[in-house]
């Protein structure tokens, strides 16, 4: 037996050696910058996941056209559950983007710049419009900082 304290400074009988701390690795998916194939892109942010609706759109991600059938009649809607959209960080470009994700069995990730058709098949969201919470004079404000005024300067410089 032996005679340990913690941090409150109480001290306790304990019959096991303390272990070091458990190193744990980091997770990293590794899915590099289009642009910079040697950077890897940062960001865990969330994920859109794609809703497929028609028995066409399946057989196209590898179901056979009878599964494929059964599936839309059964649900309406299917969500893919290895692909997604996400937006991430290149310290190069040093710029966010937007990725199309699919993740295969092994934990593999494949990542690709994300095309507008993609944003179709998301639910709840419209790329197009801008976000009808925000108001008019706070869009108004975000863009002026890009603006210039009538002698050609910036607002701010």
């Amino acid at each position: 037996m032996q005679l340990t304290s913690n941090s409150s400074g109480t001290y306790y009988r304990s019959s096991h050696k303390a272990s070091p701390r458990r190193e744990r690795r980091k997770k990293n998916r590794g899915i590099c910058c289009q642009s910079h194939p040697e950077q890897i892109v940062e960001g865990n942010g969330k994920k859109y996941f794609l809703h497929l609706l028609t028995p066409e759109e399946l057989t196209k991600r590898g179901f056979t056209s009878k599964t494929a059938r059964l599936l839309i009649n059964a649900f309406p809607v299917y969500v893919i559950s290895n692909e997604w959209l996400e937006q991430l960080y290149c310290p190069k470009c040093n710029c966010n983007r937007w990725y199309h994700i699919q993740k295969d069995d092994q934990n593999n990730y494949t990542a690709t710049w994300a095309k507008r058709e993609l944003w179709e098949q998301v639910a709840h969201v419209d790329p197009v419009r801008s976000n009808p919470s925000v108001s008019q004079y706070t869009l108004n404000q975000a863009g002026r900082s890009n603006r210039k005024r009538y002698d050609n300067k910036h607002y701010y410089d």
